[in-house]
Order: structure tokens, then C-alpha cells, then sequence
């Protein structure tokens, strides 16, 4: 499960925000997870949980926002939404398709004290 090395990877930035900020405890963390990430949002809350216990996060709110997944389509030389890579395009069909959206992962906000 790599959720947990992402979990990890969250902390990290969390306490890298703690040591420059001088906050030492974390209410809200906000994510945005794309929709074409591969990243499990309820076993990154698992892996949240678990990774911030005994630590300045524990308790905090986990908030997932999953922006759609976008692709460029090469074919149709437009930009549509896509559920899931592999998909083809909803305008023509095609399969030629270029993720310019909705793959990303990164830590949008945190609410502190």
C-alpha cells in the first residue's frame, strides 16, 4: 500500500511547516488528490491515521478534495474530462490522450494552533 509511504510524505511536510512556522498542533489537513492519481482516498485516511498518532497531527481532519481527471485528445485537438486513465476520449472515441489534469497530489492547507 503506498499510501502509507504517501502519509509519511505528508508528516513530513507537516513538520518541515511546524520547524519553520512555529506552529505544534495541525487541526485541518487539506489534500487535493486527483481523480487520476492511483492514490486510495480511504486508505490514505487509514494510513493518516495511523502515521499521526503520538505526533502534532493526531486528531486532525483529513480533507480529501478529487479534482476530475482532464486530457488533451490528440485526436480531437480538444481538452475533455476523463474518469480514469485508459478511458477514451467522450468526444470522438479516440485513445490518444495527453493527462493535463487530475494526476496531482499535493498538500493544499493546513489549519493550525
Amino acid at each position: 500500500m503506498h499510501e502509507m509511504a504517501l502519509c509519511q510524505g505528508i508528516l513530513d511536510i507537516i513538520r518541515e511547516r511546524a520547524a519553520a512556522d512555529g506552529f505544534s498542533r495541525v487541526a485541518v489537513v487539506r489534500l487535493s488528490v486527483g481523480a487520476l492519481s492511483h492514490v486510495d482516498p480511504h486508505a490514505l485516511e487509514f494510513g493518516f491515521d495511523v502515521v499521526t498518532r503520538g505526533g502534532l497531527a493526531e486528531g486532525a481532519a483529513l480533507l480529501i478534495d478529487r479534482p476530475r481527471g482532464q486530457a488533451f485528445c490528440m485526436a480531437c485537438s480538444t481538452t475533455v474530462t476523463i474518469p480514469a486513465r485508459g478511458e477514451p476520449c467522450p468526444d470522438c472515441g479516440g485513445h490518444q490522450l495527453m493527462v493535463v489534469a487530475g494526476d496531482e497530489m499535493r498538500v493544499v492547507e493546513l489549519e493550525v494552533s
